[in-house]
């Protein structure tokens, strides 16, 4: 027998026998603790008469309602907005309001407001902006009048402001089940570019207003805790839902992208542009309403001096924004909704940003997004979706989206972003969450959505998704979240938004939180159960107000799961995963009798997971492990029956969940080859 021989026999006989591995904790805690992982889970909103146990409202379950009647001027010398708004503030808790708050996002941009403390902007965005805009400021909303109209007599209110809020005090109660009209003038100075969710800015042939925030808007009264106050630094919104009919006044030679139906077109548009409109309601190829050619063309305009007065309707939104400027290219095609029914995909962008790799293909990427999104989980119910090239970059209301244009937004980029920020009418502008509170539950909802949506776009054009959201390395989104795993600073995503650092912002709020849902999806309850149970999620709480523990429980209940060790370890906590192949061995009298391979779990998490066994005869299985594999142990015993000896053993071959240790995952035994040298040998 020779030397090489000799070794390849003693590597059969070593794997005919006993192979342990070392293992080790490299996270350096205590390790797995199964009384720790499956204790019960208290959740943090308690059942009630408002939320039931399944998840879904109760019985006794009231949101209240504002609706608005908005007229606005823009005065686009002065970058100024001057306006009157009625908001009709309907109260159907059952609580007398002996006052009403109010929220002035505005004021986001005074000298000395709290953001400024709280959430200073990126380096990376002071460094674009330079220290010129990076201390600009606004007065922020100017009041002519607040008034209470009691019996049809408006009266001066008792109010006072508090940095991004307003309270009014009432002289009489608002008693449950009845209404009360607020009347307000205002104005307040758009800022420049440090405004990223509202601000003006140049194109090369005129300036683009991207304008939210725009209003006082009713704080949310609920059941959770009254009133919710917490001041506006940056995370997002809380709002009840209601109709908006608004007018905006603009300068004549600039077209009007506004939320919701545009009702007087005759008023507006040409003849030519109406005609167009009609084409691309009817059309699934995307129709120029106002092409790059045209932008400088007066004929594009019915007027050209003085001012126009665009009027539009949004039913049953939370929110509306719109966009003006003298320097839109327009164009629109029809979204085909569920039921035969349909809306329409506009886009508003300068001409420099035209063309084939860039806001040329806007349009189409809205329309599949909407209706991708309306297929898979709740028909979209608003006439239009609408993307705008502007100064505010990557921001969402309902139905409409304001992103960017040039460098960093063509191709993928810009496909991704769009359907990342009209996914944003889905969560949180549908379902309702607040944003301020849960941020995960909008951000990391739409981040899942988006993954989908990626991979049917076109066939997969810009598949896998691999942005700066859900891979923030660009790398396979289950090995790059362990660099967060990993990170003990790292908040869980259970944390208050306005407590989570920039750093974590993105690789906590999106990428864990949509992560977590396609482990959810893919590993846990499997696409057929999540997807009813996700659906009923979205129909139960559409235009309501969700919490975290009415998300978790309507999983459960209609996903047919205890997941209370998922919610755990992956939501309220940080936890990782370490799974090991601990040893292999077969059963006395060799092969022919069976094996038994023991896995351990190291750490706190724990997964479903596949181990792979590959035979010397070539046969190859699968063996599933549930979670409930680690519910009273931290090893466990396989055993198999098979006949032919062990050439590997792979926890998770394929990558499907983050572990932090993929070198105790596997196995090696001698391979077909080895096998057959070493009985050559003897």
């Amino acid at each position: 027998m020779t030397q090489s021989a000799l070794r390849l026999a003693l590597a059969a006989v070593l794997a005919l026998g006993l192979w342990r591995g070392a293992l080790a904790n490299p996270s350096g805690t205590a390790g797995y603790d199964p009384l720790e992982t499956f204790a019960p889970l208290t959740l943090p909103q308690p059942v009630n008469a408002y939320r039931g146990g399944d998840g879904a409202p109760g019985p006794a379950y009231w949101s209240n309602r504002a609706d608005y009647e908005i007229h606005a001027r823009l005065l686009a010398k002065e970058k100024e907005i001057s306006a009157r708004e009625v908001i009709t503030y309907a109260n159907n808790s059952p609580d007398a309001l002996d006052c009403l708050w109010l929220r002035l996002e505005q004021n986001f941009y005074k000298k000395g407001s709290r953001a400024q403390f709280a959430a200073p902007l990126p380096k990376e965005f002071l460094k674009k902006i330079g220290d010129a805009a990076r201390f600009a400021t606004t007065n922020g909303f100017e009041f002519d009048s607040v008034e209470i109209d009691s019996g049809g007599k408006p009266q001066k209110a008792d109010y006072i402001v508090s940095d991004t809020r307003m309270q009014i005090r009432l002289a009489r109660p608002l008693k449950a089940h009845h209404k009360i009209r607020i009347l307000i003038s205002y104005r307040y100075t758009i800022p420049g570019i440090p405004g990223d969710r509202t601000a003006w800015g140049r194109s090369v042939n005129g300036d683009i207003f991207s304008v939210a925030q725009w209003y006082p808007r009713m704080a949310v009264y609920d059941d959770l805790r009254g009133w919710d106050t917490l001041p506006y630094l940056a995370n997002e919104f809380y709002l009840d839902y209601g109709d908006f009919d608004y007018d905006i006044t603009v300068p004549a030679d600039m077209i009007v992208a506004g939320g919701g139906e545009l009702l007087n077109p005759k008023d507006v548009l040409t003849k030519d542009e109406i005609a167009r409109l009609d084409e691309a309601r009817a059309s699934d190829r995307t129709i120029y309403i106002r092409a790059p050619n045209e932008v400088n063309d007066p004929r594009s305009r019915p007027a050209t001096e003085g001012e126009l007065t665009w009027r539009f309707r949004m039913k049953n939104t939370r929110d509306v924004a719109f966009a003006a400027s003298r320097a839109f290219v327009w164009d629109a095609a029809r979204i085909n909704l569920p039921g035969g029914k349909t809306a329409l995909s506009m886009s508003f962008y300068p001409a420099e940003a035209a063309g084939d790799d860039a806001w040329s293909r806007s349009t189409e990427y809205l329309k599949d997004s909407v209706e991708n999104f309306s297929r898979r989980w709740f028909a979209y119910p608003w006439p239009t979706a609408i993307n705008v090239a502007g100064p505010a970059e990557g921001m969402e209301y309902p139905g409409m989206a304001f992103d960017g244009y040039g460098e960093g937004w063509t191709g993928k980029d810009l496909f991704a972003v769009t359907a990342h920020e009209i996914g944003h009418s889905w969560f949180p502008m549908i379902v309702g969450s607040n944003e301020r509170r849960d941020a995960w539950m909008d951000e990391g909802f739409n981040t899942f959505i988006d993954v989908y949506e990626s991979e049917d776009f076109n066939k997969g054009e810009w598949a896998p998704k691999r942005d700066g959201e859900y891979a923030p390395g660009g790398g396979d989104p289950v090995e790059e979240i362990q660099k967060t795993l990993d990170d003990p600073q790292a908040p869980a995503i259970m944390t208050r938004p306005d407590a989570v650092k920039e750093k974590y912002r993105h690789p906590i709020t999106y990428f864990k939180t949509a992560l977590g849902l396609v482990l959810l999806r893919e590993q846990i309850l499997g696409p057929t159960r999540f997807d009813y149970a996700f659906r009923k999620y979205i129909r139960d709480w559409a235009y309501k107000h969700p919490t975290p523990s009415d998300f978790f429980r309507e999983m459960e209940s209609a996903g047919g799961e205890d997941l209370s060790w998922f919610w755990r370890g992956w939501f309220f906590n940080n936890w990782s995963l370490d799974l090991a192949v601990k040893s292999v061995s077969y059963n006395a009298g060799g092969p022919s009798k069976g094996a038994r391979v023991t896995i351990a779990n190291l750490d706190k998490l724990v997964m479903p997971a596949t181990v792979e066994i590959v035979f010397q005869d070539g046969v190859t299985r699968d063996v599933r492990l549930p979670a409930e594999t680690w519910i009273q142990q931290k090893e466990f015993e396989l055993d198999l029956d098979s006949a032919a000896p062990i050439v590997s053993v792979t926890i998770d071959p394929q990558h499907k969940i983050p572990d932090r240790d993929r070198s105790n995952n596997v196995f090696r035994g001698p391979s077909r080859s080895q096998h057959a040298s070493a009985a050559r040998a003897k």
